[in-house]
């Protein structure tokens, strides 16, 4: 069933099996004026019963109001990260101009040391420089192109090599080689 904490479905990736759950609650930044169809997308993926994608939206806890003060947007947007586990970066178009909410989400993330998977709406496999927050460049995040299957490969790989590695690993981004792509059915 979609949303049992304790589901796992057998995968492999490159021959080795493993088990993945999906138990931790994910925070999802992004552009809310330009980039809510990515948003939507990963939402629709994870309603479908015939998709194998998952993730607990911190966003869907207590709804915001189109009328909510800023006051109001960041205490509810702090709230929701202190329930996240993981978080989720969309880059879009514009997200790297952004200077209000985006931002200050990716320095909560970043404080509280959270895994962080930025996913190129552009395709790109890697940190885009024109696009990515510069706040992000000196995070060791996993940059990922938009597609489902490396979104969840990341999901469900990334906050524990995160964990493992954290203190140890520079302060550089991170991304899955063709390998991986390969191995997940992503060819372009």
């Amino acid at each position: 069933m979609k949303g049992d904490t304790a589901r796992r479905v057998p995968f492999s990736i490159l021959g080795e099996p493993i088990e993945m759950s999906y138990r931790n609650k994910t925070y999802v930044i992004f552009d809310g004026d330009q980039d809510m169809w990515a948003y939507a997308y990963m939402k629709g993926w994870k309603e479908k019963d015939h998709i194998d994608f998952n993730f607990y939206d911190a966003h869907d806890l207590r709804p915001l109001r189109n009328w909510a003060s800023d006051q109001t947007i960041f205490s509810r947007l702090r709230e929701r990260m202190c329930n996240a586990k993981q978080a989720i970066v969309l880059i879009g178009p514009y997200t790297r101009t952004l200077r209000k909410f985006v931002p200050w989400e990716i320095e909560l993330a970043k404080a509280k040391h959270l895994p962080i998977v930025a996913v190129n709406l552009n395709g790109n496999r890697g940190t885009d420089p024109d696009l990515c927050p510069a706040s992000l460049r000196d995070y060791p995040a996993v940059h990922v192109c938009f597609k489902m299957k490396i979104i969840k490969h990341a999901l469900d790989r990334f906050p524990d090599e995160f964990a493992a590695n954290f203190r140890s690993w520079s302060s550089s981004w991170r991304i899955y080689n063709q390998q991986i792509y390969t191995q997940l059915g992503i060819y372009s």
